[in-house]
């Protein structure tokens, strides 16, 4: 395909993507630290409780397999986890009841007898069983995310060391560890190969026949550990949460020395007198996501095979090998706010400074935005399982929350940031996890409600859970197949694949058939609502003083039914199906009731101006149709983002956004306001009460989501495209007032460069990937250079805006000049 030659200049600058990428300084962006995690400190087997040394160590991921490298120097610990690793089984949790009390729930709900509709929700719209457990599901057939185990490595040695250096290097996603003792020089690098399906681990020293260490694996229960013929192995099954074994697992371990010796023996590898030694280690279980079994890989087989091959190759193979197969991945994004500064400061020290200081740190801005890539390449591959609440690493039994897929917003928050940060393959598991839960959500619609289509409530698993949680007031979200098709939709605006969408139009359709079964009419205004609903995890005060969950029509139902019905359309128009079944969600979607702004500015949570049981609640449920909705926003709605605004002051004055994942999407609410400098706070918010020193987020206890929101909302800060206009520099704050970015992607599939200078940008390039009509808007005035543009004003927010329009081809690629 031609290129046109389209340099973008402002002034007399010239501007081409190949100098932004040269810009940014990529040995910063690596998390660096002076000092090992302390291998020797056991972990806290409590669920809710977290593990300081290990929220020190470094992780590494291929998204099947994941290690935690504490990079001690005596012994040395790698805690492993493998994706599937779940206890639990499959488990039938649907109500047949539940039908029964569903009219007169609604009747009393539309009373106005909030008290009555809550208490017999309570008793009869959840789930038979145990449920969740509670959320402590490792001895129900709920299950929950466990640890693989750990590989230990003992030096047998006690003395000093000094010239201590421990680091992740995510420009190649691996561990780096080297230090000096008793006048040798020790290196090691570790990491975990998506091409081989291994973790790879190399031991060198300065000095021939230094290299000499054990190896041994176990996990708190369930294991054994043995060896055969020249390897360690590690295997077991887990509980299946009805008093039997469950899931099998598998981990092999394989040392080969260069010069020393290796025995296997008695369950443990002794390397002696090497001069180098490299470590391989595979694992898998015998799960798959195939409804109703689950069960069927032949992980024996998988491990051995897996082993054999990747020993066979030269470390330096493996290691090029990996290298080209992540950077494929991450190279395509590069953010640079500090104009290359050196990182001279550890990772975990300036993490303090800034906490202490409070100051803004652009490194550390940059260093998480990428990170957070780092971690989705990390833990979601296309054909491993999504990334859950820990992503894929978990050292405890009892992880909290099970370590599960919660699917009222954290669930779809891991997954944010992965179309316009450029890596939708990694979008691609999640899609294989919503098409499995529409048989068992299609039973549990027929069975609670007697509706059709599928649905999943606010939690699932990798054994198909998709009833109601075991209390209503947390338990009774059944928006959450409608939210998390959201993701169908994005998909498929950023790529544009049509084979997608035709794959994926069954799934969405059946959605929208659960939508249609569930919404009823509103006696009062004719139109349609949904319930009896919660709006995620919040509570209400009725007009008698009682406290309630549960309603009808509440604002975060109404905007996500919504959201999926023009999901549903679009893929209908774009998919040429035109039928009765089509008009009837078009007409459904004009008659739902929508949401409504109170006496006092704010958009209103509940169909009522109820007041809020908790001010400053962490969910803010009702915001869903500003930020990863549309709906709302200040181009085409202004009084509803202004209200929505309220809203969020609001709840942020009576405390909110004070978890991780809360304070991380508060980013995308406020770049979505246009407001730079509070989304710049809430950038600081999350490094100052939800960052441990690994970067990790934290709920608190330890969680992911918070990690991947911060990466979403950053991109959203520097770039964002919805409404077929792409903004460039829409909430840029003034402490980033020069940089750059390449590589971030706008719906409609534009690829962007962008530079800027005294908050102005300077220079963007964009290449059309699908060759659609673009429309830009920016500060300053645009044009296209050698191509027809239409340029117009629009004021936003009291400030005067340039559109500037113009066509396309496919591959092409554009770059503007500035009036």
């Amino acid at each position: 395909m031609r290129k046109k030659l389209l340099n973008l200049l402002i002034g007399l600058s010239i501007f081409t993507s190949n100098a932004t990428a040269q810009s940014e300084d990529s040995s910063s962006l690596k998390l660096w630290y002076s000092s090992p995690a302390n291998s020797s400190i056991k972990d806290d087997i409590s669920t809710y409780k977290d593990d300081a040394e290990w929220l020190k160590a470094l992780p590494l991921g291929n998204g099947a397999l994941g290690v935690m490298v504490f990079g001690d120097v005596n012994k040395e610990r790698i805690q492993l986890s493998e994706e599937t690793m779940w206890s639990g089984s499959p488990d039938d949790n649907d109500n047949p009841d539940a039908f029964n009390s569903l009219a007169e729930i609604r009747s009393l709900l539309f009373q106005g007898k909030y008290k009555e509709a809550t208490e017999l929700t309570n008793k009869t719209q959840i789930c038979i069983g145990s449920g969740s457990g509670k959320g402590q599901g490792y001895k129900v057939p709920f299950g929950s995310f466990q640890t693989l185990g750990d590989l230990w490595l003992d030096f047998n040695k006690n003395e000093p060391y000094t010239n201590y250096h421990r680091e992740l290097d995510l420009n190649d996603a691996m561990v780096r560890v080297s230090y000096t003792q008793g006048g040798v020089k020790f290196k090691r690098e570790i990491f975990t190969s998506a091409p081989d399906q291994v973790m790879v681990a190399n031991f060198t020293a300065d000095k021939k026949g230094k290299v000499s260490f054990s190896c041994g694996m176990d996990r708190p229960e369930r294991f054994t550990t043995f060896s055969e013929g020249d390897q360690l192995v590690l295997t077991g099954a887990l509980s299946n949460g009805k008093g039997g074994d469950g899931l099998q697992y598998m981990a092999r371990l394989k040392a080969v020395a260069k010069n020393g010796t290796v025995v296997s023996k008695d369950g443990k590898l002794t390397i002696s007198n090497a001069d180098e030694v490299t470590l391989y280690l595979s694992a898998s279980t015998d799960y798959k996501l195939e409804y109703p079994i689950y069960k069927g890989r032949d992980y024996k087989t998988i491990t051995k095979s897996n082993i054999e091959k990747a020993s066979e190759k030269a470390y330096s193979i493996l290691l090029n090998e990996h290298i080209a197969d992540y950077q494929n991945y991450f190279k395509r994004v590069a953010f640079d706010i500090t104009n290359g500064e050196k990182d001279l400061i550890p990772t975990d020290e300036r993490l303090m400074a800034f906490k202490d200081s409070r100051k803004s740190d652009k490194h550390l801005a940059e260093l998480m935005f990428q990170y957070g890539r780092y971690l989705i390449i990390s833990s979601s591959r296309p054909g491993t399982m999504p990334a859950n609440l820990q992503g894929i690493w978990s050292n405890k039994i009892k992880t909290a929350w099970n370590g599960d897929y919660h699917t009222n917003i954290n669930l779809q928050m891991n997954y944010w940031p992965v179309e316009s940060t450029n890596l939708p393959e990694m979008h691609l598991p999640l899609f294989d996890l919503i098409e499995s839960l529409v048989e068992p959500g299609s039973k549990t619609a027929k069975t609670h409600y007697h509706a059709d289509g599928w649905v999943v409530h606010p939690i699932t698993n990798v054994w198909g859970y998709t009833s109601p949680g075991e209390a209503a007031s947390w338990g009774m979200h059944t928006g959450a197949g409608a939210w998390i098709c959201q993701h169908i939709g994005e998909h498929y605006a950023f790529t544009g694949d049509k084979d997608f969408l035709k794959r994926m139009y069954p799934t969405l359709k059946s959605s929208v058939e659960f939508s249609l079964s569930w919404l009823v009419t509103d006696p009062k205004t004719g139109l349609l609502v949904s319930g009896p609903a919660a709006s995620p995890e919040n509570s209400f005060i009725t007009p008698d003083g009682n406290k309630s969950q549960i309603s009808m029509g509440p604002t975060h139902d109404q905007q996500v039914i919504w959201s999926l019905f023009d999901d549903f359309l679009k893929a209908s128009k774009e998919l040429g199906i035109a039928n009765e079944f089509v008009t009837n969600v078009a007409n459904a979607q004009k008659q739902l009731l929508g949401y409504k702004i109170g006496e006092d500015g704010r958009l209103m949570e509940w169909a009522s101006p109820f007041e809020e049981a908790d001010a400053g609640h962490r969910h803010m449920s009702h915001l869903f149709a500003l930020h990863p909705g549309s709906q709302i926003n200040v181009l085409e709605t202004p009084e509803l983002a202004e209200a929505a605004k309220k809203s969020l002051n609001f709840r942020l004055s009576n405390g909110g956004g004070h978890t991780g994942w809360s304070a991380a999407w508060l980013i995308s609410l406020y770049a979505r306001l246009l407001d730079a400098e509070k989304a710049l706070e809430n950038v600081d918010r999350v490094f100052l009460k939800s960052t441990n020193p690994n970067l990790f987020g934290s709920h608190p206890p330890f969680q992911m989501d918070a990690n991947f929101g911060f990466t979403a909302g950053v991109s959203e800060m520097l770039l964002q495209s919805y409404k077929g206009i792409i903004q460039l520099l829409p909430a840029l704050p003034e402490e980033w007032s020069k940089g750059n970015v390449n590589g971030l992607v706008a719906r409609g599939g534009f690829e962007i460069n962008m530079n800027w200078s005294n908050g102005s940008l300077k220079g963007a390039s964009i290449t059309s990937g699908h060759g659609n009509s673009c429309v830009l808007q920016t500060k300053v005035e645009l044009e296209v250079k050698n191509v027809k543009t239409e340029v117009s004003k629009v004021t936003v927010n009291n400030q005067v805006y340039f559109r500037t329009s113009f066509n396309t081809e496919i591959g092409d690629t554009y770059e503007i000049l500035v009036k």
